[in-house]
C-alpha cells in the first residue's frame, strides 16, 4: 500500500489510547478520526490526538479518505463494525474476539478472503514475554501431559462496566478468548470441551458482581488442560498462574515469574515485559500491509479458538461436554 496509510479508530479507551500513539509515532501511518461511545469522548480524544472526531461507525466505516478501520471498542458490537468496514472495502483491525457469535465470525472470515482485504484480530498474548518464555522451554520438559491455567481477579465493589455486562462482553471465555488462544496455540487442536459457569447479580439484571467459569479442555495430543477465568466480588484471591506439565519436568508461572523445573533443578526463566504489545501490534499490521511481511497470528487461528470457547458456552448452558469429532453433545444429565 502507498503511505501514509489513513486510519480510522473505533474505540476510546486503553486499547484506542496506546493505538493512537503508535500509529502517531509511524510515518506510514496517519490518524484521520476517531470515533467513541458518546460525542463528547470523541471530541476528547481527538484533541488529545489531534485529529477529527466522527458522530457514528456507521459514518466511519463508509468514508471513502480512510484505508484501515482499527476496532477497539464493547466486545458486542466488534462484528458489526468489520462487517460495514469490509463491505466498505477497508482493512481492519479488531480486539479479539471478532465477534460474539461464532457462524458470524466465520462469515467475516470469508468475506475478508472474499474481498482481498486484511483481517487481522489481535492476539498479543502471543507477543508476550510469558508467551515467547514457553515456547522456547517447552521443548526441554518433554511430552506435555495436563496443564493448569487460572486468572482470578477479586474485585468489591465490583465495577458497573461494560466487561460486567454479558450482552457487551460476551460469555467469560469468549470475552476472555486470549486464555483459549495461548492453549490451542501451543498444543493444537482440541478433542472435546466441558464447562460450568456461574454468575452472581445485583438488582441491576444487565450487570453481574461475580463471575466464575471453569473449562476442561481435552486435546487431541493427549493433553488435558484445566481452565479458570473468574472476576467480582465473592473471590477472595486474585491468581495469574499457569502450570505446564511434562514427562520430563514443568514450566510454572506466577504473574510475571516464571520458572522451568527439573529432577533436582529449578531455573528461573526470563521473561520479557508486558509493556508495549498493542504498539508492536500496531507496528506488525504496517509492516504488513507496506512490505507484505508476514503477521504473527491468522484469522484462522483466532477463528478456532473462538469454536472452542462457543463450544464451552454451550456446555455450560447444555450441562453437555462437547466432541470435535462430530461436535455432538455427550455425557448429557
Amino acid at each position: 500500500m502507498s503511505t501514509p496509510i489513513r486510519v480510522g479508530l473505533v474505540g476510546t479507551g486503553y486499547a484506542a489510547k496506546v493505538r493512537a500513539e503508535a500509529l502517531q509515532t509511524d510515518p506510514r501511518s496517519h490518524l484521520v478520526t476517531v470515533v467513541g461511545h458518546t460525542l463528547e469522548k470523541a471530541a476528547a480524544f481527538s484533541q488529545t490526538y489531534a485529529t477529527e472526531a466522527s458522530s457514528s461507525w456507521m459514518e466511519l466505516a463508509q468514508r471513502e479518505d480512510l484505508d484501515l478501520i482499527i476496532i477497539a471498542t464493547v466486545n458486542r458490537d466488534h462484528g458489526a463494525i468489520a462487517r460495514a468496514a469490509l463491505q466498505a472495502g477497508k482493512h481492519v483491525i479488531v480486539e479479539y474476539p471478532l465477534s460474539l457469535n461464532y457462524a458470524e465470525a466465520e462469515e467475516l472470515v470469508d468475506l475478508a478472503e472474499a474481498t482481498g482485504k486484511l483481517l487481522h484480530v489481535e492476539h498479543i498474548e502471543l507477543l508476550s514475554g510469558i508467551h515467547q518464555a514457553i515456547v522456547d522451554a517447552l521443548p526441554a520438559i518433554g511430552t506435555v501431559f495436563y496443564v493448569r491455567y487460572a486468572n482470578l481477579n477479586p474485585q468489591r465493589p465490583a465495577p458497573q462496566k461494560w466487561t460486567y455486562q454479558p450482552d457487551l462482553f460476551g460469555f467469560p471465555l469468549i470475552g476472555a478468548l486470549s486464555r483459549v488462544h495461548r492453549l490451542t496455540n501451543l498444543f493444537g487442536q482440541v478433542g472435546s470441551v466441558n464447562c460450568n459457569a456461574r454468575f452472581w447479580n445485583t438488582n441491576l439484571s444487565d450487570y453481574y458482581t461475580t463471575c466464575l467459569c471453569t473449562a476442561q479442555l481435552q486435546f487431541q495430543n493427549g493433553v488435558v488442560a484445566d481452565l479458570t477465568y473468574g472476576k467480582g466480588e465473592v473471590l477472595w484471591k486474585s491468581e495469574r498462574s499457569l502450570e505446564i506439565h511434562g514427562e520430563k519436568g514443568a514450566l510454572l508461572f506466577e504473574g510475571d515469574r516464571g520458572a522451568l523445573v527439573q529432577p533436582d533443578t529449578t531455573h528461573p526463566l526470563e521473561i520479557g515485559s508486558r509493556k508495549g504489545l498493542f504498539a508492536k501490534d500496531t507496528t506488525a499490521v504496517l509492516d504488513h500491509l507496506t512490505s507484505g511481511a508476514p503477521l504473527y497470528v491468522t484469522p484462522t487461528a483466532s477463528l478456532y479458538a473462538l469454536k472452542i470457547a462457543d463450544a464451552a458456552r454451550r456446555s455450560a448452558e447444555t450441562g453437555c461436554s462437547t466432541s470435535f469429532t462430530d461436535l455432538s453433545p455427550r455425557n448429557c444429565s
